[in-house]
């Protein structure tokens, strides 16, 4: 993002579980139809830009003056969603189209729907950050607050998703882009309070869009492991009303348990005509 004063002439002038990470090992063809799709959108979105922007030099950039962030200017205020299309100069779009197309290439492959709620939060977030405290009489535009908001998103993804992964792919960008961290501080004729802001609402937008079902079966997954009895442990048995009642009216017999687990003897009516074998079998322990 970067801003100029506002000229005279211009408009209003100014899946395998390892200690609750995953990994996508398996899942090759998800990823890759994931990455061919992100590829897609961002060689789209690239184009989108630099046609614009020949169309935004052809006139002399007028429509950077007539739809670049006005800060404070209250009918401006939608054009923080116009902004990050438009660019004051040739460099100042060759600049930003790179990381543009790595970071959003990165954010975008695990899914085109939430790439696009990450990009609408990043938007909003670096445009209402620059219009609330650029200084005033200035224009501000370029999507260098878009970059910084993937650029976030990037680094924090994998540990709200608990992604191994996307952890590691954030700490490589973060140390490979190091040197972008120099332009969060003030500059002159940067507008780096929209850096900033998309920064912020990227960090956002991985608490956001985090991957809710993975957390919720991590959280389902120990209750459903105590709900199972353990191994060599043993169940209770119900017993019907009516086995009861023939076991206490002598026509059966039911082993007792006693302290230590062991069993007492059967408890035997010496009037039941089978009194002989139900001993015999006691005998045997049976």
């Amino acid at each position: 993002m970067s801003n100029r004063p506002a000229q005279p002439g211009s408009a209003g002038g100014g899946k395998a579980r390892r200690r609750g990470w995953t990994v996508d090992s398996g899942q090759a063809e998800t990823v890759i139809a994931g990455a061919r799709n992100a590829l897609f959108v961002m060689v789209a979105f690239l184009a989108v830009i630099w046609i614009v922007q020949i169309v935004n030099w052809a006139d002399h950039y007028h429509l950077t003056l007539d739809y670049g962030i006005r800060p404070r200017d209250l009918p401006a205020l939608p054009y923080i969603l116009t902004a990050p299309f438009l660019h004051f100069s040739w460099t100042h779009i060759e600049g930003n189209s790179g990381p543009l197309f790595i970071f959003g290439f990165l954010a975008a492959y695990r899914g085109i729907a939430k790439f696009a709620g990450v990009t609408a939060v990043v938007m909003l977030a670096g445009g209402l950050a620059a219009w609330f405290f650029e200084s005033p009489h200035s224009v501000g535009a370029g999507a260098s607050g878009v970059v910084f908001g993937y650029f976030g998103y990037i680094m924090v993804r994998g540990l709200f998703d608990r992604h191994a992964i996307d952890l590691l792919i954030g700490a490589v960008m973060a140390l490979c882009f190091a040197y972008q961290f120099s332009v969060l501080l003030p500059h002159q004729g940067i507008g780096w309070q929209a850096h900033v802001g998309g920064l912020a609402g990227g960090i956002v937008s991985g608490w956001l869009f985090r991957d809710r079902r993975a957390a919720r079966s991590r959280r389902a997954a120990p209750g459903a492991a105590a709900s199972r009895p353990a191994a060599g442990t043993s169940s209770t048995v119900a017993v019907s009303p009516a086995a009861q009642t023939s076991l206490d009216s002598g026509s059966g017999s039911a082993a007792q348990p006693s302290e230590g687990g062991r069993k007492k003897k059967f408890a035997v009516d010496p009037a039941n005509p089978r009194a002989d074998l139900y001993k015999q079998l006691d005998d045997l322990g049976l």
